[in-house]
């Protein structure tokens, strides 16, 4: 069985298709690129006629935000590799000019680590869009919505502009409808129809439309904004002014208009040889095509000779620069007419200029590259192709001088000491300008920079809210279980073992490798995972919703975290993280061996509520049971890594007064946290963390499903981390799905644990399973402790020893009676002499446990 969910209704199973897969692809003919298909004028015309329809109905598909991160990574796959498919694909497509770097680049910017790192640093989460509670101590939920369509009005000259700003709204979860120029190449239609194809639920291409047209076509461009709740457009004020007309009314008008940058260099910095080679390098980068891309040198001076100076010996250091580095094609055979001529007359003006004493021009002979001096401070724009202003600018003038220009600024790079670029920077800002980099960095960027002044996400996006009654609410940590299911891409590969994920840990980047923790080691050696802290984060906010689920009141409660500490164990950690999270009142004692101090301390400082594993909850409980049923203050009980068996929860309620005792979570220390109890929860039941995992359910002896409800093995494939591949991971456990919505309300799947596959022991020829020595010590023999199966050889034939903990009731010879009747094959065993069945009754700290997690082993083999 598995448990993953796919989408219903005919537009999903229309857009799935991609065009590719039916061996097409853009033509001249078919240039637009339709949710999912490439079509021709006349058609997209009478569909941009019934664009309103269609949004709607693709807003009714859901979509994950980790649908998008799965498509976009898998791309950034492809992209990377030259031998793929889909690189070979989208090179016939390039724009003139463009090789495979441009792939590369774009594969650099969709690959989940930097999408991942985008979202949390723009919308604060790698799911924004999920209804989570900002304070779990109230009963209120926030998320990042989208803003509904976002239209898309291209620029010409930047090929990878278009596509990224529509992976920035598919993340935000709007419609997307995109314009590029009909002089542009197909390569904006063919990316995106890769995109949609790596998505089988059709959510992708449900939400991107490519429409390729000149702006002559005004009718078409007033049908693609007039159903946009956004429309986010590049270029000048002119053509930022043509597409506002078709704007309505009360839609949001993102503008990535042009922009200006600048250098800015102190006395110390304008005198050191290898900032002048940075500045000619940010001069000559992208031909100062880029917004980024210093038009003007401002000198911290006011005397007109230091300008001058500094002009002449920056022109020298721009001419070996620009021999080393010559631009493409001769000197301005790249150029068109306009261009020519804004240089040819912006050149001529300035070295007309000289003979008034205000400039002095330095230029190449071949037009290459030109240094222009000026003795007066506004800003003015460059004529671009490594063409440059030197001008004086006092930094107690900066303010007033650039100012007046603040809606044009962009990027200041400034060159001086420590002290100059910090209070440099804060002036800077205040006049206006946006960013702040070195010299010689001012065309490069980082994974979620702001752009403009802004962030894109937040954009095309909307903050909202739903406050709700806390009574009704108290235990939903998330208000989107409650409305429909988490969709999902489904597990594929190969199933792994812990050998197999042990082995790729060596592979993990060390970058993505930011927390290391060991396995407790109960089942075998302890085993190393490897976490980034963006996925331990993750995997905490998680879990704390599982424990709100459970009952855990973060007003309320006071808590003593008493799980194992050290020895890189993640327990006692983990759960500390967790309550900082909830903001609960936590004391972080962790286990120990003095009970006596550790119950003085719930006392004094009343605690509530334990965290910790049963078998050391029930050794304190039992070794200061006088002083705790004195205090009569404990009422909770969450316990991990083992479970309480219903008798020693009974036992808990009647002799403590403890009045909750559910598991505080289901997981791993490769997987982090896979389930949670609710209030409704009994037993082994959990819900599946279903926003951060998928899972199947596989039959014990074959890789294939079981039938729905049986039991199998369960199988787990984690959807959010970090340079890691953790798909299908067979994690050793037994379970079955349970069938049905939860009365709880939450639509996420259920499943009951049934052991881990390692309780079930093959001795005397038979399978005999430890759970089930348990369930008749319980139910038959009255038996209220722990219980441990320790297997070994004896003189003649095979040994099974039980040892249960010596309390009240405990009769070794009862037991075993009670076990013999009870469980057949074991009797058979015993019967044929196969083997020797022996029941002890010992103390619950002789009892063989891990040395790392203090969790009992159920099962010791001493077998030779």
């Amino acid at each position: 069985m598995t448990v993953s969910m796919t989408v219903d209704g005919d537009l999903a199973e229309t857009v799935a298709v991609a065009a590719y897969a039916n061996g097409g692809g853009p033509t001249a003919d078919a240039p637009h690129y339709w949710q999912g298909a490439f079509t021709g004028d006349e058609e997209a015309g009478r569909r941009l006629a019934e664009l309103p329809a269609a949004v709607e109905a693709a807003l009714g598909i859901p979509l994950e935000t980790e649908t998008v991160l799965a498509a976009c990574d898998a791309l950034a796959g492809a992209l990377l590799d030259p031998e793929h498919p889909v690189h070979a694909r989208l090179a016939a497509h390039l724009p003139e000019g463009e090789d495979s770097a441009l792939l590369a680049e774009l594969g650099h910017h969709l690959g989940r680590r930097e999408l991942t790192r985008k979202l949390r640093r723009e919308l604060g989460g790698s799911a924004p869009g999920r209804l989570n509670r900002p304070d779990p101590r109230e009963a209120v939920y926030e998320a990042w919505a989208p803003v509904g369509m976002v239209a898309h009005i291209a620029p010409g000259n930047a090929a990878t502009v278009a596509p990224l700003s529509i992976v920035e709204g598919l993340l935000a979860g709007n419609v997307n409808v995109l314009k590029t120029s009909s002089a542009d190449s197909l390569f904006p239609q063919a990316l995106m129809a890769e995109l949609a194809a790596l998505d089988s639920s059709g959510a992708l291409a449900a939400r991107i439309v490519v429409l390729r047209f000149g702006s002559s076509r005004q009718e078409w461009l007033r049908l693609m904004c007039a159903p946009a709740d956004a429309v986010a457009v590049w270029g000048g004020e002119a053509a930022v002014a043509g597409v506002a007309a078709h704007v309505p009314a009360g839609c949001r008008l993102v503008e990535w208009g042009h922009r200006i940058s600048f250098a800015y260099l102190t006395g110390d910095a304008w005198s050191d040889g290898d900032t002048l080679d940075a500045l000619a390098g940010d001069v000559c980068r992208h031909e100062q095509q880029a917004c980024s891309s210093p038009q003007v040198v401002y000198l911290d001076t006011g005397d007109e000779a230091e300008v001058f100076a500094f002009a002449e010996r920056f022109a020298g250091v721009l001419a070996a620069r620009s021999a080393a580095c010559p631009p493409a094609g001769a000197a301005g055979g790249d150029r068109d007419p306009a261009e020519e001529a804004e240089l040819t007359t912006t050149e001529l003006v300035a070295r007309l200029e000289e003979h008034l004493g205000l400039t002095r021009v330095f230029a190449a002979d071949d037009g290459s590259w030109r240094v222009m001096a000026d003795t007066r401070s506004p800003l003015t724009a460059s004529p671009l192709h490594r063409s440059v202003w030197v001008k004086p600018l006092p930094r107690e003038r900066m303010i007033a001088t650039l100012r007046p220009m603040r809606r044009y600024l962009q990027t200041a790079g400034i060159a001086g000491s420590r002290t100059d670029v910090a209070e440099l920077s804060r002036t800077a800002l205040a006049a206006g300008v946006t960013r702040i980099t070195p010299v010689g960095a001012m065309l490069d960027s980082y994974t979620g920079e702001p752009h403009d002044g802004v962030y894109a996400l937040q954009r095309y996006s909307r903050r909202v809210a739903v406050q709700a009654d806390p009574d009704l609410f108290a235990t939903t940590a998330c208000l989107d279980d409650l409305a429909g299911p988490v969709v999902l891409p489904a597990p594929a590969g190969p199933l792994l073992g812990k050998e197999e994920v042990q082995e790729r840990n060596g592979r993990v980047d060390r970058a993505d490798a930011e927390l290391y923790f060991h396995s407790g080691g109960s089942t075998g050696e302890p085993a190393l995972s490897l976490f980034s802290y963006d996925d331990y984060d993750a995997q905490m906010h998680a879990a704390a919703r599982g424990l709100l689920a459970a009952g855990y009141d973060p007003v309320g409660d006071r808590t003593a975290n008493l799980f194992y500490c050290g020895g890189m164990y993640g327990s006692f950690i983990s759960f500390f993280s967790i309550l900082e999270r909830l903001g609960g009142v936590q004391l972080p004692l962790a286990a120990g061996p003095d009970h006596r101090a550790t119950a003085r301390a719930l006392i004094d400082h009343g605690a509530n509520t334990l965290f910790g594993m049963p078998s050391y909850l029930w050794q304190l409980l039992h070794a200061e049971a006088d002083a705790l049923r004195a205090y009569g203050g404990l009422r909770k009980v969450f316990y991990g890594g083992e479970r309480f068996t219903p008798e020693q929860q009974r036992t808990l309620e009647v002799e403590f007064g403890i009045e909750v005792v559910r598991s505080i979570t289901y997981g791993s220390t490769d997987l982090g946290p896979l389930g949670y109890q609710c209030t409704e929860s009994t037993g082994g039941v959990h819900h599946l963390h279903a926003d951060l995992h998928t899972m199947e359910i596989l039959d014990p002896d074959a890789d294939r499903p079981v039938e729905p409800g049986a039991t199998g093995r369960l199988v787990f494939t984690t959807h959010a981390r970090r340079g890691q591949q953790l798909g299908r991971y067979v994690i050793g456990d037994l379970g079955r799905a349970v069938p049905g919505r939860c009365p709880c309300g939450s639509h996420a799947p259920r499943f009951e644990l049934q052991g881990r596959t390692g309780d079930v022991m093959r001795v005397a020829t038979y399978f005999l399973n430890h759970r089930r020595f348990v369930t008749l010590a319980e139910e038959q023999g009255g038996h209220r402790g722990e219980l441990q199966v320790l297997l070994g050889n004896g003189e003649a034939r095979e040994r099974l020893t039980v040892r249960v903990e010596r309390c009240a009731g405990s009769d070794p010879e009862r037991l075993r009676e009670v076990f013999l009747a009870g469980y057949p094959d074991l009797r058979s065993a015993v019967s044929e002499r196969l083997l020797d069945l022996v029941v002890e009754a010992v103390d619950g700290a002789s009892l063989d446990r891990s040395p790392t997690s203090g969790k009992l082993r159920s099962v010791v083999d001493g077998r030779r």
